[in-house]
């Protein structure tokens, strides 16, 4: 694992933009508003050849007793005992406050590595607003600006030294490291799943909708040893409502981009509610992107049950959801834990589907069987003719089918011939795209300009 770094401090002092700047785009959500960053998340680094994991932490309020106030307060406590670094971020603007001294003493009883930033230092004129910071007696004192990157190499400097030594092969385990996004609407469940998953309460669990405002990048070990990233997302309401500068508008886009940096999409379905049109919307978003996709049913222990209610409701969801009937259903809870521990070798079979390559002599057979199954379509008087098929790619399989005439493949056809390709090859969990080749080059095809 790589090394961690903790940014903690007081609501609104600029942790998240310097939590952007370190880890070079902008993963935290930043607003004016004190208390936006809620939960611990987790971003790559990389300074003087060092490679480090950066944690952002919502506002720490040291007196904080109850209330989503004192879960973020625990959320940095954790994140603090976690990180081999802490760097204590301060408004030198607001200059030092009665909180800061509290936060400085729970520092210096729980971690003997910590360095303070006085950040929003935007020119040597404020230089001297950062003196009064050293009566907080923490010694290496830095000024600051997140925004704008002002001092922020030397605070570089001085954290990678004193990161411990690196290991053999740091990064080696990343190639394996598969990524899962909990997608779905607000209150279905995705932060109770994920600290199900990891055993812990490291994500914010509140019965009000939209505690989860951003996504939120937790490292998870399976049973078997197996190394994930678990992405807790916002959940995505419909777009009406929704003002593009508020802090859900954001968190609208860091979930769409979490669905496109992961590998396999959770998507949740609250089973008191049932099936939504949005739950359609969200997860034809990750068909749509070509990511693997699971289907959970969650709050499973709330419903009233026979033996054959499961099956009706997964009968249900693969009619209204036809762009989705290859994704397998797994029904669970949560909050009770029931046949949580089933998730994760599904995302991993899924996974593996998501990967398969097959050769170009198996592909042929099937699509020779497919067409004498299916006798090709006549378009304009011309019947169309299925040559041969290769893969070209995988993450989601991509196939090539060269043909005499591409605008000839009707899509009842081509959804005839994706049926069967399933039936042959093991695609559970992964969409397809079939390209049909005719005359012109195939974008697809890397050999083919």
């Amino acid at each position: 694992m790589r090394p961690l770094v903790a940014l903690v401090g007081r609501p609104n002092v600029g942790k998240s933009t310097l939590f952007n700047r370190l880890v070079g785009e902008r993963r935290a959500i930043v607003l004016d508003t004190p208390g936006v960053t809620r939960d611990r998340h987790y971003g790559d680094a990389v300074w003087a050849e060092r490679m480090f994991t950066v944690i952002d932490t919502g506002g720490f309020e040291p007196e904080a007793t109850q209330g989503v106030v004192a879960s973020m307060r625990q959320q940095a406590l954790m994140a603090i005992d976690e990180a081999q670094v802490v760097v204590f971020v301060t408004d030198g603007r607001e200059g030092l406050v009665t909180a800061d001294h509290d936060v400085a003493e729970i520092l210096r009883r729980r971690k003997d590595r910590v360095l303070l930033a006085v950040n929003k230092i935007d020119g040597k004129s404020q230089l001297g607003y950062a003196s009064e910071f050293y009566a907080v007696g923490i010694p290496e004192v830095f000024p600051i600006s997140a925004e704008h990157g002002r001092g922020v190499n030397r605070l570089l400097d001085a954290v990678v030294a004193l990161l411990p030594e690196p290991q053999e092969d740091e990064d080696a385990e990343d190639e394996a490291v598969t990524r899962i996004a909990l997608i779905g609407r607000p209150n279905v469940g995705k932060s109770t799943l994920a600290n199900r998953l990891l055993g812990e309460e490291r994500v914010i669990v509140d019965n009000v909708a939209g505690t989860t405002r951003d996504a939120i990048d937790l490292p998870l070990t399976g049973p078997d040893g197996q190394e994930y990233l678990l992405i807790d997302t916002a959940g995505l309401r419909r777009r009406r409502g929704i003002s593009r500068g508020s802090a859900e508008g954001f968190s609208v886009m860091r979930t769409l981009k979490a669905i496109e940096r992961c590998h396999v999409a959770v998507m949740l379905i609250d089973a008191t509610e049932g099936l939504t049109d949005q739950d359609a919307r969200i997860l034809g978003v990750a068909v749509d992107r070509g990511r693997g996709v699971v289907l959970v049913v969650n709050k499973w222990d709330a419903v009233e049950k026979d033996h054959r209610t499961a099956q009706l409701v997964e009968a249900d969801l693969r009619l209204k959801l036809p762009f989705a009937t290859f994704a397998p259903v797994l029904f669970l809870s949560g909050l009770t834990g029931q046949r949580v521990h089933k998730l994760l070798s599904l995302v991993e079979k899924v996974r593996q589907s998501h990967l398969q390559r097959i050769a170009t002599g198996p592909l042929n057979r099937w699509l020779e069987l497919a067409t004498q199954k299916h006798h090709p379509p006549i378009h304009k008087n011309r019947r169309l003719k299925l040559y041969y098929a290769t893969q070209v790619r995988n993450a989601p399989p991509t196939i090539v089918v060269s043909v005499n005439d591409a605008e000839a493949v009707h899509f009842s056809y081509e959804r005839f011939l994706l049926n069967q390709l399933r039936e042959a090859f093991d695609f559970e969990g992964t969409p397809i795209k079939l390209v049909f080749k005719g005359k012109g080059p195939n974008p697809f095809d890397p050999d083919d300009e």
